[in-house]
């Protein structure tokens, strides 16, 4: 496998780690609020759970793990791991873009950090 499909699945795992983030959300916004008691509450996730947004949240889940296995068996961990705080942009930037949350100069700071890390730690 060359290295660039090594980093394309990288960027597939982030992908996928962050549609499940958003999945959930949106199953989130569109139920209802969460029961008080506990019986309702235990009702309340297993609907969830079987909700197919929350479903292919979960499958995301396990095609990023497949991916980032494949990713493994050509980049040391110590080099591609720090890649997946991508995740931490993605959701920032996503939330923004999907949930109206806001991005706040705080976030943005962190932010830069974050990609710096990145960088820095993913050398050599």
């Amino acid at each position: 496998m060359n290295p660039l499909a090594s980093y394309a699945l990288v960027g597939l795992t982030v992908l996928l780690t962050v549609y499940g983030q958003f999945a959930i959300k949106w199953q989130i916004l569109a139920s209802p609020p969460m029961p008080t008691d506990p019986h309702g509450r235990f009702v309340y996730v297993a609907q969830l759970f079987l909700s197919p947004l929350v479903i292919s949240a979960l499958v995301a889940a396990v095609l990023a793990s497949v991916s980032w296995m494949v990713a493994l068996t050509r980049l040391p961990l110590s080099h591609a791991y720090p890649m997946t705080a991508f995740t931490f942009v993605a959701v920032v930037l996503g939330s923004h873009t999907f949930f109206a949350e806001p991005v706040t100069t705080p976030k943005l700071v962190g932010l830069a950090f974050i990609v710096t890390g990145i960088i820095v730690g993913s050398q050599g």
